[in-house]
């Protein structure tokens, strides 16, 4: 059966005063994580978009799957053996390359350490603040953790069909009482 929505959910804000309880734990909160359909929503505290069990950034889901991957976003397919006579042979050349830039590097790396001091110093006069902020962000998209997921989806069916339910009684499901003579 398919589901009625993607598990992808954006972390939203809303005003203080529209906050209400979180969905877990009934402590006030303002973030909302919404589908971005708009089809489901619910209250949620920080402290449960950074656990685990309930939900994951959408960022490091993608990094995890991407990990074994190679340039192009496809699996490598490497034999064992290749990929030790690769690395060998780059050692190899490694360690004759080495032999003959080391002392250029060290030349150019005081060089570059002097011009990053003087970088780093305008940088935290300029804008520091701004530094702090992006890496204090939290992530913006979740994706929830399998048992979560489903119980959001049974509770969306649920609400659905109530509403099928009383629209069915509304509408004269039942017939009506007769109103003539026999």
């Amino acid at each position: 059966m398919t589901t009625p929505f993607q598990n992808t959910y954006h972390l939203r804000k809303v005003a203080e005063t529209s906050s209400k309880p979180c969905t877990i734990c009934y402590k006030h909160t303002p973030q909302v994580l919404i589908t971005p359909d708009q089809k489901d929503f619910f209250y949620v505290c920080l402290s449960h978009t950074r656990d685990r069990g309930f939900a994951t950034a959408a960022v490091a889901a993608t990094r995890r799957r991407r990990k074994g991957r190679g340039r192009h976003g496809r699996r490598r397919s490497w034999s064992w053996r290749r990929r030790w006579r690769g690395l060998r042979g780059k050692k190899k050349k490694k360690e004759e390359g080495k032999k003959e830039e080391e002392g250029k590097k060290e030349e150019e790396g005081k060089k570059e350490e002097e011009g990053k001091k003087k970088e780093k110093g305008k940088k935290k006069e300029k804008g520091g603040e701004e530094g702090k902020e992006k890496r204090n962000e939290e992530p913006r998209i979740f994706t929830l953790h399998k048992t979560v997921f489903e119980s959001r989806v049974r509770r969306y069916r649920q609400v659905q069909l109530a509403r099928l339910n009383q629209d069915r009684l509304r509408s004269g499901a039942f017939p009506s009482v007769p109103t003539g003579f026999p």
